[in-house]
């Protein structure tokens, strides 16, 4: 998948699990969870979307990782098999 690719299903992940955000205006370096005032459920809920979505698992230890949504688009591209 390409980072526009990957950075689209995380967007769709975060709108699923809170749609009156704004996520045109979401910068990537930015921390998610004060940015759109996710707790730490809604913050488990895209995380579990985003990894039914891309077939990944992704670990509890690896949710800092996903902190903005430049680190989280990189995070996935070191995991998501790329199209040949």
């Amino acid at each position: 998948m390409t980072s526009e690719e990957l950075r689209a299903a995380l967007l769709q992940a975060i709108a699923s699990v809170a749609p009156e955000a704004d996520l045109g205006k979401l910068k990537g370096d930015v921390e998610l969870r004060p940015e759109l005032d996710l707790d730490s459920m809604d913050f488990l809920q895209v995380v579990t979307r985003l990894g039914e979505a891309l077939h990944l698992d992704i670990p509890e230890s690896d949710y800092a990782q996903l902190a903005t949504l430049d680190a989280g688009v990189a995070y996935l591209a070191a995991r998501v098999p790329q199209a040949p």
